[in-house]
């Protein structure tokens, strides 16, 4: 007989999977019953068959939760009652959160107005940036990469197959199978929310839950599209749309970096903001005639990468112009349905690459949290409840926000 000792956390559920103990061997329970007893209970085993074990959920889960929800397109968001899917009711690879806070991002107004050319689901919970601590993991998971009591994140890919073509070359974000918080499954704007173990993001200890909540959507973004940019130290960035919610993450990681930083927006603000930020020359796009002319002067030619996290068409269309040659324009904010317009000669000529980048993928978003929790880089955000979105909404859409909106969900 051998005695395997399991902490009081933990119980045991059948799988069709080996379990393989340290001695190399597989085991069957003689009994299927284990009783939360103290933390050292033996258990007598017998050679035969294979069994798993799944943690105990951490505590009692309500039964319903408060929620910010889009019923339908064009109708508003309000918040209501809702129903919490329970412990038992979680699929395998299912985990749920106990949600701390949650981000707001422009994706979240867009998702609520319905005005993207790919239309979400209603009725919608919105929210893609959230963070909280894993109660419980759905029975018969194969191991999972978190565990419960673990503090983790939600980004706006929910979930991807992590076996298709475009997963397995690290494209997790265009996988044909991805669900996305928020948009075709519901997110983080309420109290409890259904995810995926292999998807979340660990959160380091040393990473309040709130200044880590927009990093991973708006600081994910920024990381990989600088990361892809093809520069390097030295190197002229420039970055309209620099004092928002994504510009200044983006400022703070080109400087991480090493990248020379070009600030655009707009006001005295935003100014102060991305000179505290470490940007190493400002120009607002309200006052400043020759915004061209004065990134060529100011980089002696052109700059080497645009990192456009502006929804506004015209932060495109300038760049081409104040690249230099084998420039780097790295295609970030998503305009509802503006186009391109870039000149195909000069784009040619001056060997200009056009880079879409969307969002991350998993190492991206851990890379990036990294960065964060070493105090490189930290989100400049104001923390509201969960009550105000309409109102967050409503300022967003005005562009008074500067840097990031977090939401208390536990406060409403």
């Amino acid at each position: 007989m051998i005695i395997f000792l399991l902490p009081e956390s933990y119980h045991l559920h059948f799988s069709p999977h080996l379990w393989m103990l340290r001695s190399a061997r597989t085991a069957q329970l003689t009994s299927l019953t284990l009783r939360r007893t103290s933390l050292r209970r033996a258990l007598p085993l017998r050679l035969c068959s294979t069994y798993t074990i799944a943690p105990k959920p951490m505590a009692n889960v309500p039964a319903t939760q408060k929620v910010a929800i889009v019923a339908s397109e064009g109708s508003g968001v309000h918040i209501k009652d809702h129903p919490v899917k329970l412990p038992s009711q979680l699929a395998p690879g299912e985990c749920l959160i106990k949600l701390h806070c949650t981000g707001v991002c422009h994706t979240d107004l867009h998702a609520a107005t319905g005005d993207w050319p790919v239309k979400p689901m209603t009725p919608l919970i919105g929210g893609h940036e959230g963070v909280g601590d894993i109660v419980a993991i759905g029975e018969g998971t194969i191991n999972s990469p978190v565990q419960v009591g673990q503090r983790v994140g939600v980004k706006w890919i929910a979930y991807s197959c992590l076996n298709c073509e475009q997963c397995r070359k690290g494209y997790e974000q265009t996988c044909a199978n991805v669900k996305l918080s928020g948009y075709t499954v519901d997110g983080t704007f309420q109290q409890y929310l259904v995810s995926y173990t292999n998807c979340v993001t660990p959160i380091p200890d040393n990473l309040e839950s709130a200044a880590a909540a927009s990093i991973l959507c708006a600081g994910v973004t920024v990381y990989r599209a600088l990361k892809y940019s093809e520069t390097g130290a030295g190197d002229w960035v420039v970055l309209p749309g620099a004092g928002g919610g994504l510009g200044h993450l983006a400022v703070q990681y080109a400087k991480y970096m090493g990248r020379r930083v070009i600030a655009i927006d707009g006001g005295e603000e935003k100014r102060k903001l991305c000179l505290a930020l470490g940007a190493d020359h400002w120009i607002d796009y309200t006052t400043t005639k020759d915004i061209v002319g004065e990134i060529k002067k100011v980089t002696n030619g052109g700059a080497h990468a645009a990192v456009v996290t502006t929804a506004s068409p015209s932060g495109y269309t300038q760049a081409i112009d104040y690249l230099r040659q084998n420039g780097h324009l790295m295609a970030v904010g998503l305009p509802s349905t503006a186009t391109l317009d870039a000149s195909i000669f000069f784009t040619v000529f001056k060997s200009i690459t056009i880079h879409g980048s969307y969002v991350g993928n998993r190492q991206d978003a851990v890379e990036a949290i990294e960065i964060a929790a070493s105090g490189a880089v930290k989100c400049h955000y104001q923390t509201k409840k969960l009550k105000d979105i309409e109102q967050v909404y409503d300022d967003m859409a005005k562009g008074k926000i500067a840097g990031r909106i977090v939401l208390d969900v536990n406060d409403v």
